[in-house]
């Protein structure tokens, strides 16, 4: 087939090679345009214009697709269908019908749960068990349109939001080239979603990583994985931000939380008036903080200014103390 791909991010790269790979024609890449990142403010382009450009492909970065000479430009690449992986524009309408297929996206959650822009890490943020991809026809809506097919990817105990975003991309890739020549050949036919069971994962902000320690000790544990590697979770010691990059769910000697390491007598003597955000107990190789239901046992971080690293060697520069508390900036 023709085809016009539009995508961005790391999570539309692998599906773009595969379906050259495939065999498809990809007459060109359209990509949203390239940004400043970083303190030296240096203009880095997107994964996708990298792939492209890698491949032979030409790039086109419009500002507004939706802009009366974009959509000239996109109607004289004559192309049969206008593949879609996180672009990150609204396509018009007009955009919409134009080729003979239609726009056709790969989208990382299976519909009609978790519509929107982050399916992936509120996958993991919210429990789920599995999660996965679906093909879909878009419409004027958002991720409301008719459903192709759909592959199921569990979701591991430990999964973060990276290692997620890794196996949809690829789960992704394979169900798109599966799907275009049976879509081609009339042999899918997309099925209209059930509006009733539909749910929104709105966009992800650096706001959300800030550790609320009056939530339970599940709740932290799973926002610490889901917001992994970006925008990452957050909270504060002596006024600094500390980053919490790995943690578990400590269990207390009753076991009434989810499996882990049985507390010592000092965590147990905090507990009898816990106070979220206090560190209940620290080793050499951990420390226990208070949340409102359970201990969270924390592994990995990154205190402002300094490197990723284990607990065993940020104790080494920093004595943390039971007692103190956390999330006072």
């Amino acid at each position: 087939m023709r085809i016009v791909y539009m995508g961005t991010p790391d999570f539309a790269v692998a599906p773009l090679l595969a379906l050259i790979k495939a065999g498809h024609q990809v007459c060109t890449v359209v990509t949203q345009p390239d940004k400043q990142k970083g303190r030296g403010k240096e203009v880095q382009m997107t994964p996708v214009k990298a792939c492209a450009l890698e491949q032979g492909i030409p790039v086109w970065q419009p500002v507004k697709i939706r802009d009366p000479e974009a959509v000239r430009k996109l109607a004289g690449f004559q192309a049969d269908v206008f593949v879609v992986a996180a672009f990150g524009q609204i396509l018009s309408e007009e955009i919409l019908r134009m080729p003979k297929f239609g726009c056709i996206n790969i989208h990382a959650s299976l519909l009609p749960a978790y519509r929107g822009a982050a399916p992936i890490q509120w996958a993991v943020i919210n429990g789920e068990k599995e999660t996965g991809v679906t093909i879909m026809q878009m419409d004027k809506g958002i991720d409301t349109g008719g459903m192709f097919c759909k592959a199921v990817v569990p979701i591991e105990d430990k999964e973060t939001g990276d290692s997620l975003h890794d196996k949809l991309m690829e789960a992704g890739a394979g169900l798109i080239v599966e799907a275009l020549p049976k879509i081609e050949a009339g042999e899918l036919t997309a099925q209209k979603q059930d509006d009733a069971l539909s749910s929104y994962a709105g966009r992800l902000s650096k706001s959300m990583g800030l550790i609320d320690w009056n939530k339970d000790a599940a709740a932290i544990e799973r926002l610490i994985r889901g917001l992994n590697s970006w925008p990452s979770a957050y909270t504060f010691y002596h006024g600094k931000t500390l980053k919490i990059w790995e943690a578990d769910v400590a269990e207390t000697k009753d076991g009434a939380d989810s499996p882990g390491v049985p507390l010592g007598e000092e965590t147990e003597s905090f507990q009898k008036e816990p106070t979220p955000g206090y560190v209940a107990r620290v080793e050499k190789d951990f420390f226990d903080v208070m949340t409102g239901q359970g201990l969270l046992r924390v592994c990995t971080l990154q205190l402002e200014g300094k490197k990723r690293m284990p607990v065993k060697d940020f104790l080494l520069g920093y004595e943390l103390k039971p007692g103190e508390m956390l999330g006072q900036s």
